[in-house]
């Protein structure tokens, strides 16, 4: 069951828990609080569920993909059309383009690499070549419910076709779908890099919510 953060009994110190005064009462043997800190799910006060901090490579990698993807959700949440259609300084990007291009992310790299399927609508019929930018700017005719459920939608299939693939083999599998050159990114890669497109992306969505209505935070 999800355990919600509370700040002041338990903080984060460099990556560990320290235990204030309401935690006091807890069990302090060592080796039962790293088998509790790696079963739990800790959630944050924005709702996002925090990497586990003793778990094997698998796990802690997954974590870290659904902390990138929960501070987008956060980013996005509770705004309308306008909010999602805002831009800040020189910048065309809006959060509502961010939505449907990591929809687009997901699809590209979690069925169309790694299990070699064909794009999905909305993308499927997208001439990309012509217009590369067609996730971003196509973002400005669509409801905060379409953007939403489109990415969402992304997310849990992305989530299906990983747990397929990490049920016939680990994270050294290569993607089926190979690069023009002939090589192909292992499961691993693939992970790794989703971490990193939405970490910067997030950078973006910082930036983007503030510009909209003040709101910041990590």
């Amino acid at each position: 069951m999800p355990v919600r953060r509370n700040f002041p009994a338990t903080r984060r110190v460099s990556g560990e828990f320290e235990a204030g005064e309401a935690s006091a009462a807890r069990p302090t043997d060592a080796g039962w609080q790293a088998a509790r800190l790696t079963r739990m799910t800790i959630v944050d006060d924005q709702g996002r569920p925090e990497p586990p901090l003793a778990a094997d490579e698998t796990a802690t990698l997954l974590g870290f993909l659904d902390f990138q993807r929960a501070t987008l959700a956060w980013k996005c949440a509770g705004l309308e059309a306008a909010g999602l259609r805002a831009t800040t300084a020189a910048s065309s990007m809006t959060l509502g383009g961010l939505l449907k291009h990591m929809a687009y992310v997901e699809g590209e790299w979690f069925s169309r690499s790694l299990h070699a399927r064909d794009r999905e609508a909305p993308f499927g019929t997208v001439d990309w070549k012509a217009d590369p930018d067609w996730d971003w700017h196509s973002a400005a005719e669509d409801t905060p419910d379409q953007l939403r459920n489109l990415w969402q939608g992304a997310v849990d299939r992305s989530r299906e076709r990983l747990a397929d693939a990490l049920a016939s083999g680990g994270l050294d599998q290569l993607a089926r779908r190979s690069w023009p050159d002939g090589s192909a990114p292992s499961l691993r890669w693939i992970l790794c890099h989703m971490i990193e497109e939405y970490a910067r992306h997030n950078g973006h969505a910082d930036l983007l919510r503030e510009a909209v209505d003040g709101q910041t935070g990590e």
